[in-house]
């Protein structure tokens, strides 16, 4: 397939879509979903703190418009979750005094304020609307008429009480998505099809079906049976444990397939039937959407209880007062009332009345991390409503967290509000616990997306805002452009400064009692001088804001170690998890963990590519080793006076390739010295890769076979075409041209204007060699063939010492001569640079000669990247949910009173469960987990005292080691001196001294039972220094 991909990451080619800023989300959405969102009116009712969360999020996302509507003014409580304003706002309209730091979110979003009775008249403007705060006959009538509206205007209304929330969705009495999952289609690549009256379809060896009973399949590149190209056809049945599966077609009839080709899953439109509010308060769904397995029935009784709220409301002027008793047994009398009039359908066999108590004495606090929960999902489902992508929530859900409510519940008089910012949490917790929570020490690792969302959080909930508080928190990156999507509280002039530094200050102008102190230092062993052992122990929480597991699992071994709680999560596209991880009570992080990706064999990459990934894989490669590796090793033969002697050490087949490169760079046939130059260097190039598939066809033709007899280009594997050089033909162009500007960067040389044409029109009249095929050319075939080191012959060693010769007394001229060369670190962000040109390019020149469907550059980025897909919404429910365990957290709540959380907002799943328990070892009648250390507090115990000290617990030590080295072996004699040593002494001696300086001496010591032999695993046993 020969298909142009797009010309470049364009503002004009993506539909609007500023592919630079949002990036990260066009990988979750798509062009097409991003252009329709980006025309999108929004109108967002009631201008609470979950309100603030909404538009934030949909802002970030680029819809086209959002107006705020409030006839409020801005109280001091409001500031419990609304981070958008300030105490100086205090009296003014709280739509006006948000509007302002809300465009600077996104210039390109036109965000205004709506101070005046809303009307239906002003409602059809608008293409969704948002209720965050109204009286629900309100809600009622405004509903009503967007439901009724020709086209419908999605409705959406969402209430935030103290830890319970509802929310509400209308998109009208027909509302399709074109894509329900959001997830890539299935595709297989197929080993055959059989002549059935229900076609057998057998996938390749390697791949599990990638299809359902009842999706729709379309064929190609098929051969004998060339009538099912191009058709689509309904997956009947599939059996996944025999690679196979059966499609709505007689195949009796078609010849004998002799290449099965690829079945791709067609995405199908879905449309969703929805009732108006009113309809649906007295009918309900037949499936309620469950938040928690813990609370399979809790829905129904969450239904009938915010309708006896709203009762409760509109017979009052207002919410129950906090934890007053007279208020929450009217609410359970108002629930009792509402319950006798629904149909049978909506009712409950019993109102719960405990339930009850819990949503009155608290549903007139705002928390901070309900409006993240609440408002991301809300905020997902307005994106759901303008990019018609994505599984709408059908109608109702409904949320608690009552877990995180004091035990018991706070008094009326602590409850009470105190005038303060802290108000609406207070309300909920009390203000003893507010307190306690102020004086808190928080260690929040990465000031990303969910680093953001966490500062801004904990900075709402007072979290360190005491005299004896402190958060710290520590980033090493800095700020791109393609951080101002989602990571909020970044601005375009923040570009390039410290991503900690910034989002302190912007944490800081959202409380200024905030506590916080950043750092820039990455959490790693290199930096364990700054965060030691009093850092450690000095922490109540950490928090982990992480975006790769090496570093998450580098801190969970130091929260296990030093017995910290952490508070874990992350996000990918629409998805995202928490976990906690408590001392004694929960499972650490890394005891339970994917499996790592399967890596393609490099015979595949290098010679059998079957799909666009392994294309860019080999291209960035090629990337890496031109322009980073190769410049980085001359400049070191150039500099560094042991060069030769660093040299010798390595194995003559590796010097050799290793020298060979430096010498092509610096000297010889290929060594640039001219723009020219580099443009012929490029053109090499090009023949180089295309005289690989031509070797590659002659030691394999199309007609070669096994030694079994099959053929050998059997699927997966595709006969390539070498393309012969075209100065006209675009993706050409972009190869040649990438790779001479990239070339002349390395070594220097000025560049001229990007005018890949003209570049390839040079390229064009570079004298080349015509192509001579070579025998006896080992092409690697086996992919379960390592990545081996080159292979040695007799002769290496004479060309090392040539090499080493010819560049040793070339050198000093190459230091005169100013021969230093500019590696390129890989940086896809950056569009000006020409890295992705070049890896795109390359990628898409091995896909045409593969027959694989080219890319363009923003799908190359996202693959030859590695980006993780990320939206704002999610981060924000992330986040929201690891602030709600903070509180247990501070309580000290039981095991079952914590939840880890899987959230899908594509698929609108929502699960919630306990955390595990960890493993337990036990022996005799002691048992431990990987929590606990055997800490030995005489800090002058000899190795045989330590020893004879674990044989009192009834072990035998049978090998001991201090960091990574061997410490004790009975087998080896030199080690048996080591036993009338302190222990601490032995671990001052070694190399490197791992425990210089530190309080604890570590040692990981095999044992046996001394009854039965048998090996016993125990914890780290560490020897206190006097």
């Amino acid at each position: 397939m020969s298909s142009s991909p797009m010309e470049n990451g364009s503002l004009e080619a993506a539909g609007g879509v500023d592919e630079d800023l949002h990036s990260r989300q066009l990988a979750v959405y798509g062009r097409e979903a991003m252009s329709r969102m980006a025309r999108a009116s929004v109108c967002i009712i009631g201008a609470n703190g979950t309100a603030a969360e909404i538009a934030k999020d949909i802002i970030l996302a680029g819809v086209s418009s959002v107006t705020l509507c409030d006839t409020q003014s801005v109280r001091i409580a409001d500031l419990s979750s609304h981070f958008f304003l300030a105490e100086s706002d205090v009296g003014a309209n709280r739509a006006v005094a948000s509007t302002s730091r809300l465009q600077e979110l996104n210039p390109g979003v036109k965000v205004t304020a709506y101070c005046e009775a809303v009307t239906e008249a002003f409602l059809a403007q608008f293409q969704v609307v948002v209720v965050a705060e109204a009286l629900q006959a309100d809600m009622l009538k405004w509903n009503a008429f967007c439901h009724s509206h020709s086209p419908a205007i999605q409705f959406i209304a969402v209430q935030s009480r103290g830890v319970f929330g509802s929310i509400f969705v209308d998109f009208g009495p027909a509302f399709s998505v074109s894509d329900a999952d959001g997830e890539q289609p299935g595709q297989n690549i197929l080993a055959d099809i059989g002549n059935d009256e229900k076609a057998v379809v057998v996938c390749i060896e390697d791949e599990a079906v990638a299809f359902d009973e009842g999706d729709i399949v379309t064929l190609s590149e098929v051969q004998g049976m060339e009538q099912l190209n191009g058709g689509q056809f309904k997956v009947v049945e599939v059996n996944r444990r025999q690679k196979m599966f059966k499609l709505d077609v007689d195949t009796r009839q078609m010849g004998r397939c002799t290449r099965a080709g690829i079945a791709v899953q067609v995405k199908q439109p879905k449309t969703f039937n929805f009732k108006s509010m009113a309809d649906a308060i007295v009918s309900p769904p037949d499936e309620w959407v469950i938040t928690d397995f813990s609370k399979m029935d809790r829905p129904p009784h969450l239904h009938i209880a915010f309708q006896a709220l709203h009762q409760f409301q509109a017979s009052s002027g207002r919410l129950p007062r906090p934890s007053n008793e007279d208020d929450a047994k009217a609410l359970i009398q108002a629930a009792n009332s509402v319950n006798a009039t629904m149909p049978d359908g909506a009712k409950v066999e019993q109102v719960d009345e405990q339930l009850l108590r819990k949503l009155a004495y608290g549903a007139s606090g705002d928390l901070s991390p309900m409006a993240a929960v609440l408002g991301g999902i809300v905020a997902q489902e307005v994106l759901k409503a303008t990019s018609m992508k994505f599984t709408p929530i059908v109608q109702w859900l409904y949320f608690d967290a009552v877990e995180t409510l004091p035990d018991p519940l706070p008094s009326e008089a602590d409850a009470a509000p105190r005038g303060t910012r802290y108000d609406g949490q207070i309300a909920v917790f009390g203000n003893s616990l507010h307190e306690q929570m102020m004086n808190k020490k928080v260690f929040l690792v990465g000031a990303g997306a969910l680093g953001c969302e966490f500062l801004k959080d904990y900075a709402m909930m007072g979290v360190a805002c005491g005299p004896s508080g402190l958060l710290t928190v520590t980033d090493d990156d800095t700020i791109e452009k393609s951080n101002l999507s989602r990571q909020f509280l970044f601005r375009n002039w923040n570009i390039g400064k410290s991503k900690a530094q910034v989002a302190s200050d912007a944490a800081k102008a959202i409380n200024g009692a905030f506590n916080v102190n950043a750092l820039i230092q990455r959490v790693s062993p290199a930096t364990e001088s700054v965060f030691n052992e009093d850092f450690w122990e000095s922490q109540d929480c950490i928090t982990n804001a992480l975006d790769n597991v090496a570093a998450r699992l580098f801190v969970d071994s130091k929260c296990l170690y030093f017995r910290r709680p952490l508070l874990e999560s992350g996000t990918l596209g629409p998805k995202c998890n928490t976990q906690c991880i408590i001392p004694d009570l929960s499972e650490n992080y890394g005891a339970s963990r994917d499996p790592p990706e399967k890596a393609a064999p490099m015979c595949t990459i290098h010679s059998f590519p079957h799909n666009i990934d392994h294309c860019l894989v080999y291209a960035r490669s090629e990337f890496e080793d031109h322009f980073d590796k190769t410049p980085t090793e001359v400049n070191n033969y150039l500099n560094n006076d042991n060069f030769e002697e660093s040299v010798r050490k390595l194995m003559p087949a590796e010097a050799k390739e290793l020298l060979t490169k430096i010498d092509s760079a610096v000297s010889g046939d290929t060594c640039v010295r001219s723009f020219e130059d580099c443009v012929a260097w490029a053109r090499y190039r090009f023949e180089d890769y295309n005289n690989s598939i031509r070797q590659l066809v002659y030691a394999f033709p199309e007609s070669a076979v096994t030694s079994a007899g099959t053929p050998f280009w059997s699927a997966p594997k595709r006969f390539p075409t070498a393309q012969a050089f075209n100065p006209n033909d675009e993706l050409h162009q972009k190869f040649v041209g990438s790779a001479a500007l990239l070339k002349a960067s390395v070594h220097g040389i000025p560049q001229p204007n990007k005018d890949f044409l003209q570049i390839a029109n040079v390229a064009a009249q570079v004298p080349v060699q015509p192509f001579v095929p070579k025998d006896g050319v080992k092409i690697e075939t086996d992919p379960n063939a390592k990545n081996e080191k080159p292979m040695e012959s007799d002769s290496d060693h004479d060309v090392v010492d040539q090499l080493l010769s010819k560049l040793s007394g070339a050198k000093p001229a190459f230091v005169a001569a100013s021969c230093q060369m500019a590696p390129e670190e890989f940086e896809k962000d950056d569009d000006t640079n020409n890295h992705m040109e070049f890896i795109a390019a390359l990628a898409n020149l091995r896909a045409r000669s593969y027959q694989i469907e080219e890319v363009d550059k923003l799908r190359a980025k996202l693959i030859a990247g590695r980006i993780i897909p990320a939206i704002a919404t999610a981060t924000a429910i992330a986040s929201g949910l690891v602030c709600l365990e903070f509180y247990k957290l501070v309580q000290g709540k039981k095991l079952e009173d914590y939840r880890n959380t899987f959230i899908s907002l594509a698929v609108s799943v929502f699960t919630a469960s306990e955390p595990v328990p960890p493993a337990m070892t036990k022996h005799k009648d002691m048992k431990w987990s990987t929590w606990d250390r055997w800490v030995v507090e005489d800090g002058n115990i000899t190795l045989q005292g330590l020893f004879d000290w674990l044989e009192a617990k009834g072990l035998e030590a049978t090998m001991a080691s201090i960091g990574s080295a061997m410490t004790y072996a009975p087998w080896v004699a030199a080690h048996k001196k080591r036993l009338p040593m302190r222990v601490v002494d032995i671990a001052d001696e070694m190399k490197d001294a791992p425990f210089k300086g530190k309080k604890y001496v570590d040692l990981v010591i095999a044992c046996a039972d001394l009854e039965t032999d048998e090996s016993v695993d125990i914890p780290v046993v560490s020897v206190k220094r006097c």
